[in-house]
């Protein structure tokens, strides 16, 4: 095996692509091309062959955690003479606006849920657990929008409590990007996953409360870029959505929709410069010495190397 060397940040192992790509071993590859347009989000490719060499060796390495677990968790209950229970599986997933969170999630949930010992894979983002609009805007927290103090950390805490004690079933918020607001009177249902993805910028955080979202994790992926890289991606994603989901009546962001491309572009990079890149810094960067797993991407969005914690 090759001798890798070791970050400074923490004791990680990094892999070049072509490296990590020789763990996959056997994994065999279950999504088509026609999965992947449906899965990707806007101005995030992903092809096949970054699949197959950055995420399968991934799934590999998550479907022997949770048999580990499992098996872990059938000795405690052994102890304890309980009956056997599977207790599921939690997958936090942090990282950067723009960087490519959420399509990294709904793809590696895709090829979890293909493993036949734990098809029941579910996926839920943090964007739920944001204060609604009229409570930020009492607090006079609207630019403050995915910084820690705008989530209802409390009722993220209990819902992660109650998944990961096997509750029958538990409810999540429900968040709309195109009104940029909690969707009243809507809730995501979770009924006892084998595995559930929790999906974020704020996931691998310190918090106020006495309990962390993190401690209910049993493994962590932060999704890594250079900022000048995900502040081009950021602009590139304003500019669609101008084209697009901007021009829609309910869009919260329609006041843009008009704007010339250069002023389109100053404003992307305004927001990004003034909130965005404020909050990484500050509050998300600083947590990525947390993760279990680090993808470094290139500037063409594609995972380049792959920091696999040692202990």
């Amino acid at each position: 095996m090759t001798n890798h060397r070791v970050t400074d940040l923490a004791a990680y192992m990094i892999f070049s692509r072509g490296e990590w790509a020789t763990l996959r071993a056997s994994t065999p590859l279950t999504l088509s091309q026609a999965d992947l347009a449906e899965l990707r989000s806007l101005n995030e490719p992903v092809s096949l062959d970054e699949v197959s060499e950055a995420y399968l060796p991934l799934s590999r390495l998550l479907n022997l955690h949770v048999s580990a677990a499992r098996n872990l968790g059938r000795v405690k209950d052994a102890f304890l003479g309980l009956p056997s229970g599977l207790v599921p599986y939690v997958i936090g997933i942090a990282g950067s606006v723009a960087v490519g969170k959420s399509t990294f999630a709904r793809v590696l949930r895709a090829i979890l849920a293909r493993w036949p010992d734990h098809p029941r894979v579910e996926l839920v983002t943090t964007d739920g657990f944001l204060h609604s609009n009229r409570v930020l805007e009492e607090r006079g927290l609207m630019a403050r929008k995915g910084f820690p103090e705008s989530y209802d950390l409390r009722r993220m805490i209990r819902f992660l409590a109650d998944v990961k004690a096997g509750a029958p079933e538990v409810q999540a918020p429900v968040y709309s990007h195109l009104t940029y607001d909690i969707v009243p009177g809507e809730q995501k249902v979770v009924a006892q996953p084998d595995v559930l993805i929790f999906e974020g910028l704020n996931v691998l955080q310190a918090a106020s409360t006495p309990v962390l979202a993190s401690d209910f994790f049993d493994f962590s992926v932060y999704i890594d870029a250079d900022e000048a890289d995900i502040e081009t991606w950021y602009v590139e994603r304003f500019l669609l959505l101008q084209r697009t989901a901007f021009q829609s009546p309910a869009s919260f962001f329609r006041r843009f929709r008009d704007l010339r491309e250069e002023e389109a572009r100053a404003t992307a990079r305004n927001i990004w410069r003034t909130i965005n890149l404020v909050n990484l810094r500050e509050n998300i960067l600083p947590t990525r010495q947390r993760a279990r797993v680090v993808l470094r991407k290139r500037a063409d969005h594609s995972v380049g190397e792959v920091w696999l914690r040692q202990a």
